[in-house]
């Protein structure tokens, strides 16, 4: 009994002296990234004690809400929906406002259904509050702002020069400005006036803005400004995007890492915790996808599907059809339903149809005072840009494989931010080592794909990515360009996680599974993800708000 007894205690204490060793490393870990920030950046604008207390109180926050996790929360789903809520926290607030893609649009168009305006006109202004938040934040803030120079000799001739593209204080003019400068100008255009005034955004939704209303109309009910709102608009997105990403991993079966891996991306999270409605999008995505990773499709696993699939629908219209092949795609001893799966994915694409044709009906007939936007010039028509591609069929496939093979699949660009304007390329190389990271860890899970699923999953990867480059083509590329414009790597996380399910199927096959260790696996997977986000956010916090006091060409 005595021996019994001693086992629990020793685990206990070890279990608490590997948290106390994780708190030194947090601690260690702070104290080395200040001291690097102030060696490598300059950075000496604030004292180097408060700095350094700041940053350790931040790391060892980092561990007590890993311990939280660990301690309280038992389910290995609801245990990881938690990190990907805390991981995005990281973002939210290391990611300047509008700097998201499209954020101040989509924000714009948030704030307005939380003023109860459920129709749509260019000609509504907004509060003096708001349009100082907008000028106060451009966006695109890294491209509007780094500047190049040369250095020249005494002769005149050139021998160097610098860029101030990897730092977070740039220079205009002969003037430094940084983002931590924009909330000071923000606060004071807030009191003197003088921002530009404001209209209402070209988005034409309600839905996908729902959640981010209401945290909206709840955060200036309690008195926050604009900032306050545009910050519980990105919480709400966040806890939407944590929530179905918890439901798409209570469906999967297998090759739950692979779905935990593409969820944790540090593109993924970028998003998920933004204004930009991308945030409901890719938790139906993966939502969707899980129902491939089942192990039985029951009736009432259709609704959530069938809800699913016509929300995406019903907020990026058309291209989202494509989603109808996962039902016939399954494995047959898979479908337990009582109804056909075409006869399910014919009632999913009647329902998604309508539902699209009434949300596109009501963007219009409730659209007042909007003039035609064409902010690409002349050049780019989609009716000839059309008529072109279906003539001309050959050739815009070669269009499209040289397009994926100048951005080396897009692969290498999940770590670029914003509008393609910040690439942090330490986190482009490692996010596809992380997801076939994620995958080799799968093959603790026995694989039930045979060569049919397989190649239909196969097919879906391939049609969702032909479907993106086309989007793009039409409605974004001047006619008869030789590229395709406009694409980012966010627009393939559905595809990837679609092509590296494939890669963790291929690999069970080839290296033995065992069942003891899928536990493990998982949480191996949970902690290196997780890791890997949280590094990924200093980075970007370290890109905006980090950098010397003066640049000097």
């Amino acid at each position: 009994m005595r021996q019994n007894g001693a086992k629990p205690n020793k685990l206990r204490l070890n279990g608490a002296l590997g948290w106390c060793l994780a708190a030194l490393a947090a601690v260690l870990c702070g104290i080395g990234v200040v001291y690097y920030w102030r060696v490598f950046y300059g950075f000496n604008a604030v004292a180097p004690l408060p700095m350094t207390l700041v940053v350790c109180a931040g790391a060892l926050a980092v561990v007590l809400a890993a311990w939280l996790v660990i301690r309280f929360v038992k389910n290995f789903d609801a245990r990881a929906a938690l990190a990907v809520f805390l991981c995005g926290l990281c973002f939210c607030f290391a990611n300047p406002p509008m700097q998201a893609p499209d954020e101040s649009e989509h924000f714009l168009r948030a704030y307005a259904v939380s003023l109860g305006r459920l129709n749509f006109d260019g000609e509504r202004t907004f509060s003096s509050d708001v349009d100082a938040l907008l000028a106060a934040f451009p966006g695109a803030w890294t491209n509007g702002n780094t500047t190049y120079w040369l250095e020249y000799d005494a002769s005149g001739n050139v021998n160097g020069g610098g860029s101030s593209e990897n730092y977070a204080i740039k220079q205009q003019n002969g003037q430094t400005v940084s983002l931590a400068d924009h909330f000071a100008r923000y606060e004071q255009m807030k009191t003197e006036g003088g921002a530009p005034v404001v209209k209402e955004s070209q988005i034409k939704q309600v839905l996908p803005y729902l959640p981010q209303a209401l945290a909206m109309l709840l955060a200036r009910m309690i008195g926050f400004g604009a900032l306050g709102c545009f910050y519980a608009g990105r919480l709400a997105n966040l806890a939407i995007y944590a929530f179905l990403c918890w439901l798409a991993l209570r469906n999967c079966r297998r090759y739950k890492p692979v779905f935990l891996a593409v969820m944790l991306l540090p593109l993924s999270l970028y998003i998920g915790a933004s204004c930009n409605y991308d945030a409901l999008m890719l938790g139906c995505y993966y939502l969707t996808a899980s129902y491939f990773c089942v192990d039985e499709i029951r009736n009432k696993d259709l609704a959530v599907f069938l809800t699913a699939f016509v929300l995406m629908n019903a907020v990026k219209p058309w291209i989202n059809l494509l989603w109808v092949v996962i039902p016939l795609i399954l494995p047959a001893h898979v479908w337990k339903a009582r109804w056909k799966k075409w006869q399910v994915a014919a009632a999913v694409l009647v329902c998604a149809v309508l539902v699209t044709i009434g949300v596109e009906w009501y963007g219009q007939a409730f659209r007042v005072n909007y003039e035609e936007v064409r902010m690409l010039g002349e050049s780019v028509n989609m009716g000839e840009q059309l008529r072109f591609v279906l003539h001309n069929l050959p050739r815009t496939a070669m269009v499209f494989l040289g397009t994926l093979y100048e951005n080396n699949l897009f692969l290498g660009l999940l770590g670029s931010f914003g509008a393609m304007d910040l690439n942090i390329g330490i986190i482009s190389m490692l996010s596809p080592v992380v997801l076939a990271f994620a995958s080799a860890l799968s093959v603790h899970e026995k694989s039930s794909l045979t060569l049919c699923p397989s190649l239909g999953l196969f097919g879906l990867a391939v049609l969702y990515t032909g479907g993106v480059l086309a989007a793009q083509y039409i409605t974004y590329t001047p006619v008869a360009m030789v590229r395709v414009l406009g694409v980012q790597a966010r627009y393939l996380l559905p595809a990837f996680l679609m092509l590296f399910i494939l890669l963790a199927a291929l690999l069970s096959h080839v290296f033995e599974t065992t069942r003891a260790g899928g536990k493990k696996a998982f949480h191996l997977g949970l902690g290196v993800c997780a890791f890997f986000a949280v590094f990924s956010a200093v980075l970007l916090a370290q890109h905006y708000f980090i950098g010397p006091v003066c640049i000097v060409p």
